[in-house]
């Protein structure tokens, strides 16, 4: 496969038809079309797919759409005028009508099937007919790849109505988990983050779907009530959207020989997920055997820092199904995510989630991905026991290669020169006997306080601490001064700058999101523009104003609220 060349783009792109000419479908144009599909892109009620890596989708456009907000930092990047985002005909496209868009891009999207495995177990019955043949992108279809300075992204609607993956689902995404998204993912970009961007988010002024939700107040662990929200399409952007579970697809398709093409199919998809997001450190040049080991190293290094940096940020993904993990190493799919406050390891905002996918369980979790990635490479290799023993050993050496991210990980956020073991188990009891806010203890202690007062911003107080205060404060004056004595390799101005950049001031907490999304839903976008102000910006020193609002404790009223400590899906 041909790596295609970097197109010039306009200085900047202010309409639709500087877009067109940066069109370039190269999953479409080189992967396998589903021999059963319409070219049409008709095909909206659940059904099986047998084979081919795509099926051809018309979206289903939302009605009456508006503008709420654009991912701004993207534009820039992009090269794309802010105003392109209210413009009549970006609108048109990007929630759900491709009927009028200029030449050469296309009329008709793309959706995809995938598998699921859960902690590295294969599942076949969540597909409608038990064979997993119709599990997939239920409501995300992709509608543009484009080649922008140099760079392919890949642009998906998500909440664009039914596919055949649907599974009997109505396909459309409420403004409520929309406007989390799009927050998460500018938000996880601005922290340093590997994430699917934020390109640009729209509602209906008239269309609505019923869900289960909370009302107010709830403490149920399930949501108790049926509500109407406005339907919203949001656009996601990444290198490209292929996921551990679509090569799973493929994978267990060859492995069982389910078709003449399925050895072909899953190589195919293969050496387009190494062109596509590898290319630059994958030789084009090399046998296919070589490239598959290779890719199997590199994801491994790519996810094993993904998911110490979303410790790092006190970020939990909730839901760390190998179909919610992207082939390229970066955050997808914003369902039952949450960003920590009170530390607890066993964090999850999910209520279905179980222990399994909590806050640090997740490099385990990591590791049964990375299971099911390379079970879906090795049927490519068995022909050659040398290639396979090389695949072998990288998989059994996941563990190690995440712990030693970790600990690198904790070390910078300690302002450490190497990894303490004792001082960092001495701190963790610490943390969670207080307890303690995650991401303002350490912003804290980034400041390098000459005793425990600054530190106490971040206490809650817990039950352990008022038992005994002034034993829990000797303990921490204890820890505070063991750190301090550990800290001495670099200047003071030198140790807090670098602690700094590591250990970011603002978190997109769900108790800010909730009433941004509220307000929104009512036609006031005004909270939910100022707090993606506020969270692109996380590491920065902001205004009294801004700190007084976001820079502060979890109020104890919100404490085991459904929706906001808790949910059980995000529709």
């Amino acid at each position: 496969m041909q790596q295609r060349l970097p197109r010039e783009t306009p200085p900047v792109v202010e309409t639709l038809d500087d877009v067109a000419p940066l069109a370039d479908y190269s999953f479409i144009d080189t992967l396998n079309r589903d021999p059963g599909a319409k070219a049409d892109g008709a095909d909206h009620a659940p059904r099986q797919v047998f084979s081919g890596h795509y099926v051809p989708v018309q979206p289903t456009p939302i009605e009456n759409p508006e503008y709420v907000a654009h991912g701004k930092n993207l534009f820039h990047e992009l090269g794309f005028a802010d105003s392109l985002a209210q413009s009549d005909d970006f609108i048109r496209m990007f929630s759900g009508d491709l009927s009028g868009v200029p030449a050469p891009l296309h009329n008709v999207g793309w959706a995809c099937g995938y598998a699921l495995s859960i902690y590295g177990n294969e599942f076949y019955q969540q597909c409608p007919f038990q064979t997993g043949n119709g599990y997939g992108d239920g409501r995300a279809i992709s509608v543009l790849e484009a080649v922008i300075n140099g760079q392919r992204w890949e642009m998906q609607l998500k909440g664009a109505g039914r596919t055949p993956y649907c599974r009997g689902a109505d396909g459309r995404a409420v403004l409520r988990s929309s406007v989390r998204e799009f927050l998460a993912q500018e938000h996880m970009h601005a922290l340093g983050v590997p994430t699917s961007r934020s390109l640009s988010l729209y509602v209906s002024k008239t269309e609505q779907v019923r869900r289960p939700w909370y009302s107010e107040g709830s403490r149920s662990a399930d949501p108790d009530i049926l509500v109407s929200e406005p339907v919203a399409i949001s656009t996601r952007v990444a290198p490209s959207f292929i996921r551990v579970g679509q090569l799973e697809l493929f994978g267990r398709r060859a492995r069982k020989q389910e078709h003449p093409q399925a050895m072909e199919e899953l190589e195919k998809l293969v050496l387009h997920l190494i062109d596509r997001e590898y290319s630059d450190v994958i030789d084009q040049s090399l046998p296919t055997a070589d490239k598959i080991v290779l890719l199997a190293r590199e994801f491994r290094s790519r996810l094993t820092s993904l998911v110490a940096n979303w410790i790092r940020v006190g970020y939990c993904q909730g839901n760390f199904n190998s179909d919610n993990c992207a082939a390229g190493g970066f955050t997808l799919d914003y369902g039952p995510f949450g960003f920590i406050d009170v530390f607890d390891p066993q964090y999850q905002p999910w209520t279905g989630g179980g222990a399994h996918f909590s806050f640090l369980n997740q490099p385990m979790a990591a590791e049964r991905n990375f299971h099911s990635f390379c079970s879906a490479l090795r049927p490519l290799l068995t022909s050659d026991s040398n290639y396979l023993q090389q695949l072998d050993e990288i998989e059994g050496d996941f563990l190690q290669v995440m712990q030693a991210k970790m600990e690198t990980m904790w070390a910078a956020k300690l302002g450490l020169d190497a990894f303490d073991a004792e001082l960092f188990r001495e701190l963790a009891m610490l943390m969670m006997q207080t307890p303690v806010d995650y991401t303002m203890f350490f912003r804290e202690l980034s400041s390098l306080p000459d005793n425990i007062e600054p530190l106490r911003k971040s206490f809650y107080q817990g039950p352990t601490y008022a038992a005994n205060p002034d034993g829990m404060d000797r303990r921490w004056s204890a820890w505070l001064a063991n750190w301090q004595s550990l800290t001495q390799s670099r200047s003071r101005e030198e140790l807090s700058n670098q602690m700094k950049l590591v250990n970011p001031k603002y978190s997109l907490r769900e108790w800010f999101v909730v009433p941004a999304y509220q307000q929104a839903a009512a036609g006031d976008y005004t909270l939910l523009r100022e707090l993606q102000d506020v969270i692109t910006q996380p590491y920065a020193e902001q205004s009294e104003d801004v700190e007084k609002k976001y820079f502060r404790l979890k109020p104890p009223g919100l404490s085991d609220v459904g929706g906001v400590s808790h949910l059980s899906c995000s529709s």
